[in-house]
């Protein structure tokens, strides 16, 4: 009988490992379904939408450019509690789940450093840069089944 594989030890939250995962998750697969998937809760209904646009923004965040400035960010307005997940075969075998809280960004001088990094293929989507830029601090990570990071 084989045994079971053993608990995976949970750290302090480092996303920074995660960047290549998740940054390359839209174009690594020319298809939606490795792209970010963000769940939101708007009135208790929840809500989920693709961000092709989502990287690892630093050790504590992820970030994201909202370019469509609808469901997301109506439910954000209401409850910023997010959960994020990012599936990338190429680079992972294991999803990737993220909890965390958002922020759409009010400062000019940090939006434009998030569109800075946005990947050129999302550029192309908002070529009037009309999106804002969100950035999410996360309080929790998952790898199947197990917590792996928790602040």
């Amino acid at each position: 009988m084989a045994s079971t594989p053993p608990i995976p030890a949970v750290t302090e939250i480092d996303l920074t490992p995660f960047a290549d995962i998740v940054d390359n998750a839209r174009t690594d697969h020319e298809q939606g379904l490795t792209t970010g998937l963000v769940a939101t809760s708007n009135d208790g209904q929840p809500d989920l939408a693709l961000k092709g646009s989502l990287m690892v923004w630093d050790k504590d965040h992820l970030a994201w450019w909202e370019r469509s400035k609808r469901e997301t960010l109506a439910a954000l307005a209401v409850n910023p509690r997010v959960a994020i997940l990012v599936r990338n075969p190429t680079r992972e075998r294991r999803a990737l789940r993220f909890y965390g809280t958002a922020q759409v960004v009010e400062d000019p001088d940090l939006r434009e450093r998030v569109w800075d990094r946005v990947r050129q293929v999302e550029k192309d989507t908002d070529k009037e840069k009309r999106g804002v830029a969100v950035i999410v601090r996360v309080d929790r990570v998952r790898a199947g089944p197990f917590d792996i990071q928790r602040r």
